[in-house]
């Protein structure tokens, strides 16, 4: 792997120093009994060695002559990212939320690496827990599947794998980075310039040969760009303009089968499907507390990443579309939502964001915030992750129930989909002060994403009435 941060990973990184852009993730598997406890410290401690990223911290050189790089840190220790605790009892699903919610807004410390993993016992029914938390500096959420591969089983009780060796590790300091880069300057520059006029002569080619056709992909980029950096397409939800540092996570599960039957019905995807039940439950909650509104700015992420692109890194953008929460019509509102989201993937210019990543994170940590204060954000975000199709196992005991935590980044609720082995799991995390009436929350998001699986359902066939004998009334 590339020992450089790509820009849009150093901008994710740099956002763990305000609480407004943390960007970590958590990840919150339930297990069927309790783990084996030395073979999930072996089990993380053998995928520390194969992801090179969970032994790796960053170093930033004191000037941005040179890109940060990822370090394998001389210092590192299992024993402070792996940690484990027991929930009193009666050890529910709402403390374990509870206690997932706690160790996401706690900032990791990013002078060690970039993750930290919690095993809980004492769950209701004899079961247990993993939480981990990885900065998404180290990867995306699909990214994120594929890491945990390292670390699942495929049966209960698996033959041994051998340990791989330690990556080797690096003591080196930002201004080493320093010193190296102006010690290479001379062939740097000159790689560069040549990189630079290599692209000049292909465009200058291109004009000649193709001018109509060049020049028109250019004004045609332009105009995507114009779209996709223009304000959210619909107005912020005045009922969920309030943000806070205080955050809750509820959690909704229904089987697969019945959210790709409702698409299915609508000729639509699944993702379609789940953005429709989203917006349906949020339309309610507006209509309840007497402020119905007909659109909310909704944005999604959209994965860029290649068949052939490691687990580590982001290869994503976002795409904001208007979300049709005042639309009553199930039906309709999958449509409307299908139409926007095969739209605004279409852009030319959806990965803007990331070509405008480099000039961004050469900005100093006041004037970059600046900037991003002053983008509106939108009122949600709503993430779709598949997860594995096949049962897994962890140190011994099986995964139940796998839920996403996402950030909040200046956004009222994070939602996430996890399609694993059968199931669907939602987890929405919101901030309680754009959200304030947490129970007709709940009741709305369920009744939404009920009225979608409705939309699969076989319509109700009448009961023939059995004929009277002869002879009776």
């Amino acid at each position: 792997m590339a020992d450089e941060l790509s820009p849009l990973d150093y901008l994710l990184h740099r956002g763990e120093a305000y609480p407004a852009t943390r960007s970590a993730f958590l990840n919150l598997e339930i297990l069927d009994g309790p783990a084996d406890w030395g073979r999930l410290r072996e089990a993380m401690d053998r995928a520390s060695r194969v992801v090179i990223r969970m032994r790796q911290k960053v170093v930033i050189p004191p000037l941005p002559a040179t890109p940060p790089r990822w370090v394998v840190d001389p210092d590192f220790d299992l024993d402070y990212h792996l940690r484990r605790v027991a929930l009193p009892a009666p050890g529910t699903l709402r403390q374990l939320l509870d206690l997932a919610e706690l160790t996401l807004q706690s900032p990791l410390d990013t002078s060690r690496a970039l993750w930290e993993a919690l095993y809980v016992e004492g769950l209701e029914g004899g079961r247990s827990a993993l939480l981990t938390k990885l900065s998404h500096a180290i990867t995306d959420g699909l990214g994120g599947i594929a890491l945990f591969e390292q670390v699942y089983d495929t049966e209960r009780d698996p033959e041994p794998r051998p340990m791989p060796p330690v990556p080797v590790p690096r003591d080196v300091t930002g201004e080493d980075l320093l010193r190296d880069s102006i010690r290479q300057l001379p062939e740097t520059t000159f790689a560069a310039g040549r990189k630079l006029l290599g692209r000049a002569a292909g465009t200058t080619a291109r004009l000649i040969t193709q001018p109509t056709a060049t020049v028109t992909e250019a004004a045609g980029f332009v105009d995507s760009a114009i779209r996709v950096l223009r304000p959210p397409p619909a107005e912020p939800s005045p009922l969920l303009r309030r943000r806070s540092l205080v955050s809750r996570t509820v959690v909704l599960e229904l089987p697969l089968a019945d959210l790709r039957a409702a698409a299915k019905a609508v000729g639509g995807s699944v993702n379609d499907a789940y953005l429709a039940a989203l917006c349906g439950g949020l339309g309610r909650y507006h209509e309840v507390l007497g402020l119905p509104v007909d659109a909310l700015p909704l944005t999604l992420p959209v994965s860029l990443r290649g068949a052939d692109d490691p687990a580590s890194g982001n290869r994503f953008t976002g795409v904001t579309i208007a979300a049709p929460v005042g639309e009553p019509d199930p039906v309709e509102r999958m449509r409307q939502v299908r139409a926007q989201v095969i739209a605004r993937r279409s852009e030319p210019a959806i990965d803007v964001i990331g070509r405008l990543a480099p000039a961004l994170s050469l900005l100093p940590d006041e004037a970059l915030y600046e900037v991003i204060s002053r983008v509106t954000p939108p009122d949600i975000q709503a993430s779709n992750v598949p997860g594995y199709a096949q049962e897994t196992f962890l140190a011994g005991a099986r995964v139940e129930r796998q839920y996403g935590l996402g950030p909040l980044p200046r956004v009222a609720m994070m939602a996430i989909l996890i399609s694993r082995a059968g199931t669907c799991t939602v987890a929405f995390r919101y901030d309680t002060a754009s959200f304030a009436a947490a129970e007709q929350l709940e009741k709305c998001l369920q009744a939404g994403f009920d009225e979608i699986v409705e939309l699969g359902r076989p319509p109700a066939r009448s009961v023939p009435r059995s004929r009277p004998p002869e002879g009776t009334s």
